[in-house]
């Protein structure tokens, strides 16, 4: 096993500390075993492509616009296998290259006897699986980039068995109390499992690849693993809701499930996979839909252009696939001529505006902030230098981090803004000062105001570090932030870019004035909704502006002790613009310095494109029907305009029928988003998705991915928070459970007993990621501040799959009971071992426990209160015995000469690889001593809290409406509580089975 460094600070891929004391060879580690044995408590104690009614899609006015762009990108037809030969006579050879033929069982019974049992990811795969076994497959070597082997098997989640309670002894059947039910309740034990379903998805995937052609079902978009695209885009950059599609409009509807596409166009790619070909054309551009060719789109025969054409072998394909990325791969990206080009493409122009308003320095959010765009531009380079380290005399280059041809540039604001010249031929940055607000304009030129981050490497950190103490005297409270963004916009007007934004109080000063809006006696009514968007025309007509201009913007708002920021009016301009808001609603330095100063290292480094336009396209008998995510669309069927674009971001499109799909076709579905990279290239990035159509239900229940549907129901309920009422919300997404259930007892398992509640095979976990979205703080009753609310609205909009399935169900880890070999790589196979989640219930939690709590967007570290003091000094170091005596101030573990330290710094920091755009530090929640542990109990999603039911009785109610439903008694929720009348429910569940 490799040698392991106590100090590094990544250290998972090294082994663990000191062999001879903790190895496997040496004396038993005190940290295995039950809490008991080592870390103990001390003390005893119709369907309309969405469940909501059509509404209208709102359209934007602006004057500017991106000049003849949208026509051009009406134009781009980039189909995937583009000159495939045209021979209309032969339906049946014109799918794609791909076999949908998987093995899958029939839909189970809830709780039904499992087929097999499944290790766990710390298990021996070798024992696992066999030669024969429908998961073995190709292994993914450490640095895989090519697949010249075959694809592995599929993963499917049907033949999946519980591992029953990490390794104890089978359960028996839930039994459920009520009427005719002497004794007995819902076994917890035998309800779906979360983290049961992640932790054996990714021990698969840590030996497998996801080969994109060869299986329709993608892994958990919780779970890394590495895709083989094979000429259908990979799961990370485009999820179908259904995999293989009903060929009416009538059997979509019997299903009540969503037909749409969540897309991440710029997702990043794990190590391993190959990396998007960038193809140029010349002045010629994209190939598109040609001659003796059929669109895979349209079905329109047309003529081969002379330099494109390429004979075909026996069986029809060009001879020179293989050698054209365009033909075989499904994300590619083009080069595209200047008739696509709004203006000169340039290097990503960063503008960082700064709050230095009386607020951000006594928070310290000031430098805070100063410190976060140092470590961005320059990383930790910036720490040596300053510590003097040198080579021969000279200081060590600095690798760039943006890319060449990217330019920065700083402006400040107060009642004033303060404009710098960090011209590398000056000795130190000039500060020029525009107190006009009602007009405000540029005083420095392109030159002076945006420089390249190297070569004036010594004035901006010169600046920066001067920036709290230079404006220390600061007595202005009010900052006045539109004039600010009105003249960042004019600077980057010409160019197009990206600015970043701190704000730490609400700007009350100057034009487009904020005041307070959120008063108690608005919540819980019909217009509460208007807090979540603003009225306010001068800020919307700013952020048509910036999208017209190619410039997207990031806010990071600090509230001063939980103050109301108005980010319903404030983060309209990031959300139309493609930008994103980080939200500090409880600011305190020093504890939330570490987070803040990595959101804005993830922001400047991660993929950035800006002046976007995207268009999606489908096949004939499919239409758009929606978009839901963050973006500006003047009017329905216009293309979709982003002022930046970035990795983070995700969107979801709905489509209806506009006819009848033919069963011996595929359908395909393409997004093509025209952008110019950070580097300066303008390209089009083209991701091509293909789906089987089916007239049997069963296939297409076979083929439905989870994340996928939990995604799209997430974002158009958000999309719906400013129309309606979050009580009807709340009743809509209950309704669209029970009927998508209902659904498939109709078309899919006919079979079972009608007291039985049965599940589809690939939506087990589907209940319990509705529940919690039903307790994010977003739709959940009671009272919650508007500005959470739009926050969380606004991020549901625009996350990922991946940051939405951590967020609805977030991962726990138990420190106290880890065993030896846990969090520290496997000496054979080198990958880390992860050790199984619990379930976020707190009848999973033991006195004298400690637990990691991760939901994407924080990480809590929870204490018991009878925490073991030896297990305090082996985290924290000596001398940390007393739970209270801890520093509440902590957001990071030391580095310690410990196993305990080690596991737990290896598991951050493999958790923080597998994440959004959210910095992962800890936050301490100490047993009856810190507020977190509010939040801690917010997370254990599956009890009764957030104004809302456990998850057992959660399925309770929603069997008693598929009941109902199937008996044709079933009457739609009009506000009654969902979880009326579960006590005579419980009767009807006597013979609730489940896995």
């Amino acid at each position: 096993m490799a040698s392991y460094n106590p100090y590094q600070q990544s250290p998972y891929p090294q082994g663990p500390p000191s062999q001879s004391q903790y190895g496997p060879n040496g004396p038993q580690s005190q940290y295995s075993g039950t809490p008991q044995a080592g870390y103990g408590s001390q003390g005893t104690p119709q369907q309309d492509q969405g469940y909501f009614p059509p509404q209208g899609q709102a359209g934007v006015s602006n004057d500017g616009g991106m000049g003849g762009l949208m026509g051009q990108m009406g134009g781009m037809a980039l189909g995937g296998d583009a000159a495939a030969p045209y021979r209309p006579n032969k339906k049946k050879n014109r799918h794609a290259y791909h076999n949908l033929e998987q093995p899958s069982g029939p839909p189970q019974a809830f709780g039904a006897p499992p087929p097999g049992q499944f290790g766990h990811t710390s298990a021996d795969t070798s024992q696992q699986y066999g030669t024969d076994h429908p998961y073995s497959g190709q292994q993914v070597t450490p640095a895989m980039n090519q697949f010249p082997a075959p694809a592995s098997a599929p993963f499917s989640p049907g033949l999946q068995a519980p591992n029953q309670a990490f390794g104890q002894p089978s359960q028996p059947n839930p039994t459920v109390a009520g009427p005719g039910v002497s004794q007995g309740k819902v076994d917890p034990e035998q309800i779906p499992s979360i983290p049961r379903f992640r932790d054996s998805a990714a021990q698969y995937y840590l030996d497998h690849v996801y080969p994109t052609m060869e299986q329709h079902l993608p892994p958990p978009a919780a779970v890394p693993f590495v895709a083989h695209d094979q000429g259908n885009s990979s799961p990370k950059f485009a999820r179908l809701t259904l995999n293989n599609i009903p060929s009416t409009p009538e059997a979509l509807t019997t299903t009540s499930l969503p037909l749409g596409i969540v897309l991440q166009p710029l997702a990043p790619l794990q190590d391993g996979e190959q990396a998007v070909p960038v193809l140029d054309f010349g002045d010629v551009g994209p190939p598109r839909c040609g001659n003796k060719l059929v669109c895979n789109m349209c079905t329109f025969p047309n003529d081969v252009p002379p330099e494109y054409f390429a004979p075909t072998d026996p069986s029809g394909v060009r001879v020179d696939r293989a050698q054209r990325p365009e033909l075989t791969i499904g994300t590619v990206e083009f080069m595209v001529p200047k008739e696509y080009w709004a203006k000169e493409p340039v290097g990503l122009h960063w503008l960082f505006l700064i709050d230095v308003g009386q607020e951000a320095i006594n928070r310290g959010f000031l430098q805070a902030f100063c410190e976060g765009v140092l470590l961005a531009l320059y990383g930790d380079h910036q720490q040596e230098e300053e510590d003097g380290e040198e080579t021969n005399g000279e200081a060590p280059e600095i690798p760039r981090r943006i890319p060449l041809g990217s330019k920065v540039g700083f402006v400040t604001f107060d009642r004033a803004m303060y404009f710098f010249n960090c011209n590398a031929k000056l000795d130190q940055a000039q500060m020029l000062v525009m107190p006009d607000l009602e007009e405000p304009f540029v005083p420095l030129g392109s030159d002076g105001l945006f420089v390249d981050p190297y070569e004036s490497k010594s004035l901006i950190t010169g600046l920066l570090q001067r920036l709290p103490s230079l404006f220390s005297g600061n007595k202005a409270p009010e900052p006045a932030l539109l004039p600010a963004l009105r003249a960042t916009q004019a600077a980057l007007a010409l160019t197009g870019g990206k600015i970043v934004c701190s704000l730490s109080a609400l700007p009350t000063w100057g034009p487009g004035r904020l005041f307070l809006r959120d008063k108690n006696d608005l919540h819980g009514i019909d217009t509460e909704r208007k807090l979540f968007q603003t009225e306010h025309a001068e800020w919307r007509t700013m952020a048509s502006k910036m999208v017209a201009s190619g410039i997207g913007v990031d806010f990071f708002l600090a509230a001063a002790s939980g103050g109301y920021m108005d980010i319903a009016t404030i983060g309209h301009i990031s959300a139309v613009s493609g930008g994103e808001t980080y939200f500090y609603p409880t600011f305190s330095a020093p504890r939330d310095v570490e987070r803040l100063t990595k959101e804005i290292e993830r922001t400047v480094t991660r993929e950035t494109g800006y002046q976007a336009l995207m268009k999606v396209r489908c096949s004939n008998g499919l239409q758009v029907s929606s978009y839901h995510g963050n973006f500006l669309q003047h009017n329905f069927g216009a293309d979709l305009e982003l002022g930046s674009v970035d990795a983070d971001k995700a969107l979801g499109v709905m489509f209806s029928y506009d006819g009848k799909l033919d069963s011996k076709l595929d359908a395909h579905f393409q997004c093509a988003l025209l952008y110019t990279t950070a580097s300066g290239e303008r390209r089009v990035r083209c991701t091509n998705t293909v789906a089987s159509v089916s007239e049997s239900m069963p296939e297409v229940m076979r083929f439905l991915d989870q994340d996928a549907i939990v995604t799209m129901i997430a974002k158009e309920a958000a999309t719906r928070m400013t129309e309606r009422t979050l009580k009807d919300i709340r009743n809509a997404l209950t309704e669209k459970t029970i009927d998508i259930l209902a659904g498939h007892r109709r078309t899919g398992s006919v079979s079972h007993p009608p007291g039985q509640l049965v599940l589809p095979e690939n939506l087990k976990e589907f209940g319990m990621y509705i529940l919690g979205l039903l307790k994010s703080r977003a739709f959940k009753a009671g009272h919650e501040p508007s500005d959470r609310r739009t926050h969380t609205m606004r991020f549901l909009k625009s996350a990922s799959p991946l940051e939405i399935s951590l967020f609805l169900y977030p991962r726990i880890v138990p420190l106290h009971s880890l065993p030896d070999n846990s969090c520290f790589p496997d000496p054979e196979t080198g990958h880390l071992i992860v050790p199984p989640c619990l379930r976020a219930s707190f009848g999973r939690i033991e006195d004298g426990g400690a637990y990691l709590v991760d939901d994407g967007q924080i990480c809590l570290l929870w204490l018991h209160e009878h925490v073991s003091p030896n297990l305090l000094e082996d985290l924290f170091g000596p001398g940390n015995t007393n739970l209270a005596d801890l520093d509440h101030t902590l957001s990071s573990l030391p580095v310690l000469e410990t196993h305990l330290n080690a596991q737990a710094r290896n598991l951050i920091a493999y958790w923080s690889s597998v994440r959004g755009s959210k910095a992962l530090t800890l936050q301490l929640a100490r047993q009856g001593l810190d507020g977190a542990e509010y939040e801690f109990a917010r997370l254990l999603v599956e009890d009764r809290n957030n104004e809302a039911q456990s998850y057992v009785d959660w399925l309770v109610h929603l069997h008693r409406g598929i009941q109902l439903e199937l008996s044709g008694q079933r009457r739609k929720e009009e506000g009654e509580g969902v979880g009326a009348g579960l006590e005579g429910a419980m009767a009807g569940l006597s013979n609730l089975i489940g896995r």
